[in-house]
Parts: C-alpha cells; sequence; structure tokens
C-alpha cells in the first residue's frame, strides 16, 4: 500500500470548491483527504498512523490542480485519415461530391477494415496517449469503423486491453455498430438492425459499458435508435444517442424515453427536446470542435443549464472531422462559443464527464474518489479561458504519475 501527500498547490479546484495552499493526501488510488495545508490531519485511521511517515511527499510548486478531465465522447478507433475530403469540403464540394470521390465514413471503414489488428491498435495507443498526457484521465470510446460482429467485437476488447497498460486513460468503451448503414447492406436495412441488436449482448460481454446509436438523417432513425437502445438496455449496457447533430427527427425525445446516459452533440435541440432530457435526467454531451465545422447555430447550451440539464464536453475527435484530443482547448472553445464560465465548463469536464459515463467515483477530489489528478501550468482556473490548450505539467491517474 503507497501513501502519498501533494503539497505547496497553490489552488485547488475539487470540482465542488476552491482553496487555497492546500494539499491532497493519496491512499493506493484514492483520495483520503483534500483541502487547505494549514487543516492537514496529522493522522488518518487505517490509513497512516502520522503524516511524516507517508511514502512519496511532492511539492507541486503552487500551480493549479483539478481533477483529471473527463471526455464524454470520442471516436479514436479507426485508421487512416480522410484530410483530402476535409479539403475538398472548405473548398465548397457537397457531400454527394465527396462520397463519389470515394469519401465519407464508408471510406473509413473500408481503410479500417484492411488494417491489420497490429497497425490499429498501435494507432489507437498513440491517440489515447495524447488524451492523458492534455490531463483528461477517462476517455469515452467509441467503436463503429468495422461494422462487422467480428471487427466491433475485436475494437471493443482492443480498448478494454489498452487501458491496462501504464500511461493510458480509462477506458469507457461504446459499441456504436449503428453509425451508419455498411454497404454490403445497401437495400437491407431491416436485416442489419436485427444483426446489431443480435451482437449487443456480445459486445457487453466483450466488455462494452454503453451502445450508441446515430439517430440522424442518413443514419438512423428515431424508431430505429429505440429499438436498438432498449435491446442494448436489456443486454446491460447503458443507453447513449447521437442525436440533433443535423436535423430535428425526434432523437432527443427518444433518448427521454429511453433514459440514455447522455444525447450527444443536440445542435438542433429546441425548448421541448431540452424540457424532455431535463425532466428524463439525460446528460447533454456537446462538442464545441465538431461545431465549429457546422454551419449551423451551436448548441443552446445555456438554455440547458437553464432548465436544470447536466452538461458534460467532448473532443469528438474522429477521423473526417475533428481531430481535437485536448479537453483543455474544448474547455476554452466551450467558454467562447456556449457562453460558459471558466467554471461551468471545467465543471462539464469533469463532474458533468463522469454524470455522462455515470461513474460516481472520478470527476472531483474528495474522499473516496479515483486519484486522478492534473497539475496545470498556470495558477488559476482562469487560464484555460486564456491558453486555448492549457499544457497539463503533471497527470496522476489513480495516484500513479503518467510518464510523458
Amino acid at each position: 500500500m503507497t501513501v502519498r501527500l501533494l503539497t505547496n498547490i497553490g489552488r485547488l479546484w475539487t470540482g465542488t470548491d476552491v482553496c487555497s495552499n492546500a494539499a491532497v493526501l493519496i491512499h493506493d488510488d484514492r483520495i483520503v483527504w483534500a483541502g487547505p495545508a494549514s487543516d492537514l490531519p496529522q493522522s488518518v485511521p487505517g490509513v497512516i498512523d502520522d503524516i511524516v511517515d507517508v511514502d512519496h511527499v511532492e511539492n507541486l510548486g503552487g500551480g493549479l490542480v483539478t481533477p483529471g478531465l473527463i471526455d464524454a465522447h470520442s471516436h479514436p478507433v479507426y485508421a487512416g485519415n480522410r484530410w483530402a475530403e476535409l479539403a475538398m469540403r472548405t473548398s465548397g464540394s457537397s457531400h454527394s461530391a465527396i462520397a463519389a470521390a470515394g469519401g465519407g465514413v464508408n471510406s473509413t471503414v473500408t481503410v479500417t477494415r484492411g488494417t491489420d489488428p497490429w497497425t490499429l491498435c498501435n494507432g489507437v495507443r498513440e491517440r489515447l496517449r495524447q488524451w492523458i498526457l492534455a490531463g483528461t484521465t477517462t476517455v469515452e470510446a467509441k467503436t463503429g469503423y468495422h461494422l462487422t460482429r467480428d471487427g466491433e467485437l475485436a475494437d471493443i476488447r482492443l480498448l478494454r486491453s489498452l487501458e491496462g497498460e501504464p500511461s493510458m486513460p480509462r477506458i469507457h468503451a461504446t459499441f456504436l455498430a449503428a453509425h451508419i448503414l455498411p454497404p454490403e447492406f445497401f437495400g437491407r436495412r431491416r436485416d442489419y438492425i436485427e444483426a446489431v441488436r443480435l451482437w449487443a449482448g456480445d459486445a457487453a460481454a466483450a466488455g462494452a459499458d454503453s451502445i450508441d446509436v446515430y439517430c440522424d438523417e442518413g443514419h438512423f432513425t428515431a424508431e430505429e435508435a429505440r429499438i436498438l437502445l432498449l435491446t442494448g438496455k436489456r443486454a446491460g449496457l447503458k443507453a447513449r444517442m447521437h442525436a440533433c447533430a443535423n436535423e430535428r427527427i425526434g432523437a432527443a425525445q427518444v433518448a427521454a424515453e429511453v433514459g440514455c446516459a447522455s444525447a450527444d452533440l443536440l445542435t438542433q435541440a429546441n425548448d421541448d427536446d431540452i424540457k424532455a432530457l431535463a425532466h428524463a435526467g439525460v446528460t447533454a454531451t456537446v462538442c464545441p470542435g465538431s461545431a465549429l465545422n457546422s454551419s449551423r447555430p451551436p448548441a443552446p447550451v445555456r438554455q440547458m443549464l437553464e432548465r436544470g440539464v447536466t452538461v458534460a464536453l467532448g473532443t469528438d475527435h474522429n477521423p473526417g472531422q475533428c481531430g481535437i484530443t485536448s479537453m483543455p482547448l474544448v474547455i476554452g472553445l466551450s467558454v467562447a462559443m456556449y457562453g460558459l464560465s471558466v467554471t461551468e465548463a471545467l465543471r462539464a469536464a469533469t463532474l458533468g464527464g463522469a454524470a455522462a459515463l455515470r461513474v460516481g467515483d472520478r470527476g472531483s477530489l474528495a474522499p473516496g474518489m479515483m486519484a486522478d489528478i492534473v497539475l496545470w501550468d498556470a495558477d488559476h482556473e482562469g487560464a484555460f479561458a486564456w491558453a486555448f490548450g492549457l499544457r497539463a505539467l503533471r497527470v496522476w491517474r489513480g495516484g500513479v504519475p503518467v510518464q510523458a
């Protein structure tokens, strides 16, 4: 058993409170005490008899410390890139022209299917490494670029295996076979939906935490999403949904009806949608990075907060639209795009993310919580709104320093 004391914390943002000249006491992978250094107890029953006997004392130089950040929406399991497609899009090419040139989600599916597992795993590992070095200690990671039973299950197992490696973030694996209709099922839509329903139990057995459905024009309908999400819930998976990203086709209402853990993107959500999410206790996960690529107004985040909806943040890292792996950048963008205060944005990137993933052991620095902690290159959280990618100086996952 290891006891670690972090001292000389200039400003400690716990998720619920702020204190100056603070300290944090860690026992193995959990926080046992956090607060002003002047109140540090001499002993903690069952942990340490005398504070002078701690195994490790680390002086943090008067810096800012927060909980590890939580990315509540990402798509990191893929091979290849679609940079040429992005260049076409920014030059005014239509979706149909891009598809005719071999672009779109199915182009990533083709490349991912043709990539050997070793290469795919190495690519995902390198991406996840960028997250944790930037201060993100938990990542929600979706499958969705194999769209076959064996490929999707292999992706889930890949994520579970990477999570066990040193210096990787914690992973919340989401089964997203209902991403888009794969080309081999053209004209057989019902067959594919039935196939995904059959795979849901296997996904849970392979280690998936959630099931997601992309409910939007060109993807899956609200009724199809309802069927798939309820099947996933019966298999023991939490439900989440890509909702109202481009069009309002009833996705947010289904998310509320089904009791999703989160409804994500929500660019086109209106007040009725927000009321339904609030009433059902569905977390709204918004992704300013990918929203920057949309010509539509940003998601109505202020209205969500005023209605009592818990808001989480995600990078929406994916190969076709957004390459962000920095949650500090997402926090800065959220302040600029949604009019959030720094405190609101930080809360969405910590406690909000924990709510979206339905995990109660992270997102704040309090006794009993996971010791996922970040020391930042700043002495005040206001720096998140200034730096647009504030640098993490040191990261602890479960009380263990992550090596750069």
